[in-house]
């Protein structure tokens, strides 16, 4: 199949382009800086911005099947009815859209549109985990005012449910929750990291005035930093619970947090 992978060069796209290419298929992937994408050999980069749909002609000329994120840069995407509306007008038969915590109108137009398609909806991504490298590598601890399990799961296995309802019928309307196959904590997540490490990292719980000091640190404004407060204090139920997609849907079971530990080791060792 010809496929277009938007969000080619994020934590979920460069696992699907790489899964998509390996398996035989033409990927198409859509980059705004084609030079600095840095994908296999053989993957097809065209450059074009999803939040202008007018950029998008030659990314969906002769495609088939497309994988869609939801935002453009750091904003959700309004323009999700312009986009559906150019990839029926280009023939594309198939979709599939990582979802958010919330609808979008990328979402919105899917479920309007004449295009099968199927979301999927990671509870959490394993690499979130990423915000405590630098903490780690320099202080050796990693600082968290949440407390609760989350059943994080592989970015490399929500790829996986992508390539597998991308290539094969049978998901069109099936909306995937995904999760990895346990729920840690956070400092359960950090004595796995220390252990794919080999060394010692101190978990600090946080209280509420320095998580909003810590999430302030990352640049994020006042309203992220009140939803990560919320979330922090008020986990949806679902955070916790390990469900069976992945394996249900690809036949292999999910990689643990452990494999995902090993994988980004060098993220969290210290400099010598």
């Amino acid at each position: 199949m010809r496929i277009l992978v938007t969000g080619a060069t994020g934590q979920v796209g460069r696992h699907l382009v790489t899964r998509l290419h390996q398996d035989g298929h033409h990927v198409r992937a859509l980059s705004r800086t084609p030079a600095k994408a840095d994908l296999p050999a053989g993957v097809e980069v065209v450059a074009g911005e999803l939040a202008d749909a007018a950029t998008l002609g030659a990314a969906f000329d002769g495609v088939e099947a497309v994988h869609l994120i939801t935002f453009g840069g750091d904003q959700d995407l309004t323009n999700g009815s312009e986009l559906i509306d150019l990839a029926a007008r280009h023939g594309v038969i198939r979709a599939t859209v990582l979802g958010g915590w919330s609808p979008t109108s990328v979402e919105s137009a899917l479920e309007a549109g004449p295009i099968p398609w199927t979301l999927l909806r990671p509870v959490e991504f394993m690499a979130n985990a990423l915000e405590w490298a630098d903490e780690i590598r320099s202080q050796g601890s990693a600082s968290m005012f949440a407390g609760f399990p989350s059943a994080m799961v592989h970015e490399a296995d929500i790829a996986a449910v992508a390539a597998t309802a991308l290539t094969h019928e049978g998901h069109e309307g099936r909306s995937y929750p995904l999760t990895g196959p346990e729920a840690l904590t956070p400092a359960e997540r950090v004595r796995i990291i220390a252990e794919a490490t080999g060394q010692e990292i101190a978990f600090v719980q946080l209280d509420e005035k320095a998580e909003r000091a810590r999430l302030r640190g990352y640049g994020y404004d006042e309203d992220y930093v009140e939803f990560g407060i919320q979330l922090a204090t008020s986990p949806p139920e679902a955070a916790g619970v390990v469900l069976p997609t992945v394996e249900d849907v690809t036949g292999t079971p999910a990689r643990t947090f452990a494999q995902w530990a090993r994988e980004h080791a060098d993220r969290f060792r210290a400099t010598p």
